[in-house]
């Protein structure tokens, strides 16, 4: 026989060397029907109602069907959307886990299940056929040839520095990589991007969304597309817009060769919303397999949907089956393409229950009894739009979470303002205030200064608002706190003085990210001075706006390169900037963790701490082991030298200096312990002590 039950076991269509089954989960449908394509994905070949339904998977096995087959799912039902129901089998729905997508979304009023401009709006019921618009999910043969060399790097969690990416934007103007790999996974881990990567010392590449992705209609129409890519359709596809031609294969190539060169591969994740939107948004995949079991439906009135995320909907993990979907997604990326960890978007929606925000909740729950994932690094977003959503500092041991509290704090300190440094010291040293607790440790913050969303780093100190006329919202979108510093011009400037104050804040800001405790996340092209014009809401702009400019590579002033990779050097050789547990202070036995200093040197007190706007923190960090020398830290935000002296300790003859952000040639100088010296004006030192 052709066509047998087959299995209900795992969702998908799974090739298993003589044919395909199917499976599709839907708790309210009538009837499922599987289409087969050409293999352009232009004409439906057949229509084959899948024989049998077990726990509300609808399956079938159909033994001529291999790799390479085209498909997609029509399903039956009602179409009552005040009941949660939007059934309409004349829309062909994507598989949502589909493994590899054909063709690309392209957009007419027939993907929407309602007649557009009806008076009835989406109570109306459209007959149209959105086939020949609708990619396509292709039946794949998981298999892969990773070589006896592939080993996941392994990096401990204390030793990781995160460079947060975007696929294309990352190469699209590296002139050193070969046209074809340009924008492409291939690029990625292109001999001249793994040597700058290894030059930085960053040991793990974080790439916004790779998981399909559509543009949005209305960005399409202005000509603009969902560059950033969090508008997922399918959570476990590879967008194929960044290969030439298998983009699983193409992608798990690009993961081995990081591999081999000790770099790690961490995925941003997108599973809280999806790219079908709103009540008046098309049905393309979920909304038309069982609308009421993936979405959050409003329990007064199904026919809205609850919205945590500003995207219009939010998918459901409290239901079994969708969770189950987000696993499989995960334990896939893991176990089929090698990834090494999630960054988790708006990750308080996947963590909320009936009453908000739970700790215990189905999905964090799953995540910490998973064998697979508890193998791999998890980062949480640990906010969401709805109520109760900022729960940064509330996640589960096992977690790490994006830390915006170190984000504010030093870009309000080095732009100027005082009366900071009780809370610079906190996040300078791990946040504890926010993290201690639980069991958990320093690594459970990720510091960050600037990443995809918000100013760039030039941009940080070159503009006080933001200039986002290009996303054609009439500069409405976007944050307007932005707690920059344009040092006195907005934009670009000839001014030599303007242009050396901006060049030293972005070191300074650096130099702290690498120095404080917690973990680093550096974002693509700060290293060489990339700006997008002012533009803090660039998620729309696939283009010379959105990409890493590379013109600053090798230009004196502009490219830090070396002066990251002088940081991160530092970072590896004092391991108490890579503390494994809270600091203390002083001990009965006379050691200590930190030590706390004023300008003379003298332990701080009370009243230190509440300088009438103070700038100016100095600090020790203390030896883990007998052998290692401490580390002398002093940050001064002030706009004039401030005079300080060397802590003067008896096992230590002198300081070595490590670090002067004032100094461009970073002169190596040798200070008396107890002697004095100046911090220039706004400039971050590092000392090592020499016995």
């Amino acid at each position: 026989m052709r066509l047998s039950a087959g299995s209900s076991s795992r969702l998908g269509a799974s090739w298993d060397g003589r044919g395909t089954n199917f499976a599709l989960f839907s708790a309210n449908a009538q009837k499922v029907e599987l289409c087969l394509f050409d293999g352009q994905g232009r004409r439906e070949l057949e229509r084959i109602e899948l024989p049998e339904r077990t726990e509300d998977v609808w399956h079938g096995y159909l033994n001529d069907v291999s790799p390479g087959q085209l498909y997609g799912y029509r399903v039956h039902g009602p179409y009552e959307p005040e009941h949660g129901h939007r059934f309409n089998a004349n829309k062909l729905l994507l598989d949502p886990y589909a493994r590899r997508l054909a063709g690309r979304l392209v957009w007419s009023d027939a993907h929407f299940a309602y007649r557009t401009g009806s008076a009835r709006e989406d109570l109306s019921f459209d007959r149209r056929d959105n086939a020949r618009g609708m990619p396509k999910a292709v039946v794949v043969d998981e298999t892969f040839n990773w070589g006896r060399r592939e080993m996941r790097p392994n990096i401990p969690w204390e030793d990781t520095i995160i460079y947060e990416a975007h696929v294309k934007g990352l190469t699209q103007k590296r002139e050193d990589i070969p046209p074809g790999l340009r924008g492409t996974y291939g690029g990625l881990c292109s001999p001249a991007m793994i040597e700058h990567l290894k030059r930085l010392g960053v040991t793990t590449i974080e790439l916004l969304p790779i998981h399909g992705l559509v543009d949005d209609r209305t960005l399409v129409e202005k000509k603009l597309a969902n560059y950033w890519g969090y508008n997922t359709l399918s959570f476990f596809a590879p967008e194929p817009r960044y290969s030439q031609d298998n983009p699983l294969d193409a992608f798990r190539t690009t993961v081995a060769r990081l591999h081999d060169a000790g770099i790690e591969v961490m995925l941003d994740v997108v599973y809280n919303h999806t790219a079908e939107g709103n009540h008046m948004g098309p049905t393309l995949s979920f909304r038309g397999i069982d609308n009421a079991s993936y979405y959050w439906l409003k329990p007064d009135n199904p026919r809205f949907y609850d919205d945590f995320t500003g995207c219009g909907s939010s998918v459901n993990l409290t239901h079994p089956r969708v969770l189950q979907m987000v696993m499989d997604s995960l334990r896939y990326w893991v176990e089929v393409c090698h990834v090494d960890g999630f960054r988790f978007d708006l990750a308080t929606t996947l963590a909320r229950g009936p009453n908000g925000f739970d700790r215990n909740s189905a999905f964090l729950t799953a995540i910490r009894q998973d064998p697979v994932l508890a193998t791999v690094k998890l980062v949480a977003e640990p906010w969401d739009l709805g109520l109760g959503g900022y729960q940064v500092g509330g996640f589960p041991s096992q977690w790490t979470e994006w830390n915006d509290r170190y984000r504010s704090a030093m870009r309000r300190y080095w732009s100027g303002e005082g009366s900071l440094i009780g809370e610079v010291s906190s996040r300078m040293t791990g946040s504890s205030d926010l993290f201690n607790h639980d069991g958990r440790v320093p690594r459970a913050g990720i510091n960050h200064i600037t990443v995809h969303d918000g100013f760039t780093l030039a941009d940080l100190f070159s503009y006080n608002a933001k200039h986002n006329e290009a996303n054609g919202e009439d500069n409405r979108d976007g944050t307007n706190d932005n707690l920059s510093n344009n040092c006195g011009h907005e934009g670009p400037t000839d001014d030599a003085a303007i242009n050396a104050l901006r060049r030293q804040l972005r070191k300074n800001q650096l130099a702290c990210l690498l120095l404080a405790q917690g973990l680093p996340l550096i974002l693509a092209g700060d290293e060489v001075g990339n700006s997008q014009n002012g533009n803090n809401n660039a998620y729309c702009q696939d283009n010379e706006t959105g990409w890493v400019g590379w013109e600053g590579l090798g230009r004196e002033g502009d490219d830090l390169t070396d002066f990251i990779g002088h940081m991160t050097e530092l970072r590896r050789r004092f391991p108490q900037i890579r503390a494994r547990r809270w600091l203390d202070g002083r001990r009965a036995d006379g050691s200590y963790g930190v030590l706390w200093l004023t300008p003379s040197a003298e332990d701080m007190k009370e009243q230190d701490w509440k300088f009438p706007e103070g700038r100016f923190l100095a600090y020790v960090l203390g030896p883990l082991e007998q052998d290692q020398p401490p580390i002398f830290i002093v940050l001064n935000a002030a706009p004039e030298a401030i005079a300080f002296k060397l802590p003067k300790m008896p096992e230590y003859r002198s300081w070595q200096q490590l670090l002067n952000t004032a100094d461009v040639k970073q002169t190596v100088a040798d200070f008396a312990s107890g002697s004095e010296a100046k911090a220039p004006p706004r400039s971050v030192l590092a000392f090592s002590g020499t016995a």
